[in-house]
């Protein structure tokens, strides 16, 4: 993925914003804000607390208002849109009830170990520092949701109707979009990723199908991806082919006996192979070969990062 010369704040007009982050790679996310009067609605923090800082300064620099941020959504349970949420001080939480319970299984000081110890792993810890070594996941304080729904949302920031809508579990377990009809405006988190590959942790994918098309029937201008650039509905419509040229190439593989690792190495990812992070057909395959197989059994996580570590060529050296 190209670095994006649109990157920090975006002003979308009449008081929404986006936060672009310089390359939509591994765990350089996105963010949104609305505000009305002196009311605010964040959606989403950062991977780490000197990134969620700047942001957060930005804000306040544009919205005085913001220093005291009433509401904040995580869309997600990934550390990327939730780890600087204790930055933001006094503001009610919200999550959808899986993404809450998910939060609970990797808290940051988790990942932190995880990255200490990658020097010693060969080439999935290198990988791991190729994708997360420019963040650090210490001193962070796992700060989770202090309130949940199911299903949808409503509230209102100032005058202005906000629409959370539970997609999930299709990315992770309760993906959430946040929408702003006065602003048209729709922030999707990880159901985007632009100009880099979708991530499967979860499925089933007719779940992130069905959330992409329900993207492209909303009437909005902005649409703020978790990854990459800000995107228009041709752009929902790539991520949506993506998912189902795989979904379709997989299930050809399965039905001929392939093994999931076998079937992600043998996809052609024809025009897909450009976006950045290909390597992760390998997570996509094994994801849709558990759907297909009905069977919850799941492929250890470093195993996974192996699998595409071997992919980005992060590979056992051979001794001449």
């Amino acid at each position: 993925m190209q670095k994006n010369p649109a990157a920090g704040l975006i002003d979308l007009s009449n008081g929404a914003y986006a936060w672009l982050a310089p390359q939509g790679t591994w765990g350089w996310s996105n963010a949104g804000l609305v505000v009305d009067g002196e009311e605010s609605i964040l959606i989403d923090t950062l991977f780490d607390l000197d990134l969620t800082q700047t942001m957060l300064k930005a804000m306040r620099d544009a919205q005085p208002c913001t220093a005291n941020i009433n509401t904040l959504v995580n869309t997600h349970a990934n550390g990327d849109h939730c780890h600087g949420n204790e930055l933001v001080t006094g503001a009610d939480i919200i999550a959808s009830s899986a993404s809450a319970a998910e939060m609970d299984e990797l808290p940051p000081e988790g990942l932190a170990a995880i990255m200490d110890a990658a020097k010693t792993m060969g080439p999935v810890g290198e990988y791991f520092i190729h994708c997360f070594g420019a963040f650090n996941f210490h001193g962070i304080n796992y700060t989770p949701p202090t309130k949940t729904f199911d299903g949808e949302l409503h509230m209102h920031v100032g005058d202005k109707p906000i629409h959370m809508i539970e997609v999930g579990p299709a990315h992770t377990r309760g993906d959430v979009l946040v929408h702003s009809p006065a602003d048209k405006t729709v922030f999707t988190g990880d159901i985007l990723f632009i100009e880099g590959t979708p991530l499967i942790w979860e499925g089933p994918v007719a779940n992130w199908i069905s959330a992409c098309r329900r993207i492209e029937n909303m009437g909005v201008d902005h649409i703020v991806p978790g990854h990459g650039p800000i995107t228009d509905k041709s752009g929902v419509r790539k991520v949506r082919q993506y998912l189902e040229y795989v979904r379709d190439q997989a299930k050809l593989r399965y039905d001929a006996g392939l093994n999931a690792w076998e079937a992600a190495q043998d996809i052609a990812l024809s025009e897909y192979s450009a976006w950045s992070e290909p390597e992760r057909i390998a997570v996509n395959v094994d994801s849709l070969y558990r759907e297909f197989a009905n069977d919850d059994t799941r492929t250890d996580v470093v195993e996974l990062f192996r699998r595409m570590g071997e992919l980005a060529g992060f590979k056992p050296r051979v001794d001449s």
